[in-house]
C-alpha cells in the first residue's frame, strides 16, 4: 500500500528504531509510548486490521517474531500484548499490528 506508513517502514522507506526482524514480521519501537517497552510488531505483508486478514496463518508466522522480540528486549514471562481492530477500538494506523508493552505495572481492565 503506497500510502501506509508501516508499508514504508517495511520497505525502510521511513525510518523506524527496528528492534527485531524476520522473514514475515518486523518489530519497532513506538512514537508515542504508553509504557517504557512499547514495541510494534507488524507482518510485512500489508492486511489493514484483524477483520482483513485473508489467511489464517498470518497469525503463526507474527508469533514468533513477538516471542522473539519479548526475549531481544528482556521482557519475556512479562508483557501485554494488545491489538485494535477499527478506529473505534483505537486503531490509528490501518496495518494490522501488535502492541508489545512492558517495563510498568500494567493495570486490568485496561482502557
Amino acid at each position: 500500500m503506497e500510502s501506509c506508513p508501516f508499508c514504508a517502514i517495511v520497505q525502510k522507506r521511513l525510518p523506524a528504531e527496528i528492534v527485531y526482524e524476520d522473514e514475515s514480521a518486523l518489530a519497532f519501537r513506538d512514537i508515542r509510548p504508553q509504557a517504557p517497552v512499547h514495541v510494534l510488531i507488524v507482518p510485512k505483508e500489508h492486511a489493514a486490521s484483524v477483520d482483513e486478514v485473508q489467511d489464517p496463518a498470518l497469525w503463526s508466522r507474527l508469533m514468533p517474531a513477538v516471542k522473539a522480540t519479548a526475549a531481544k528486549l528482556g521482557v519475556s514471562g512479562g508483557y501485554r500484548l494488545v491489538v485494535n481492530c477499527g478506529e473505534s477500538a483505537g486503531q490509528t494506523v490501518p496495518h494490522l499490528h501488535i502492541h508489545l508493552l512492558a517495563g510498568r505495572g500494567l493495570q486490568w481492565p485496561p482502557g
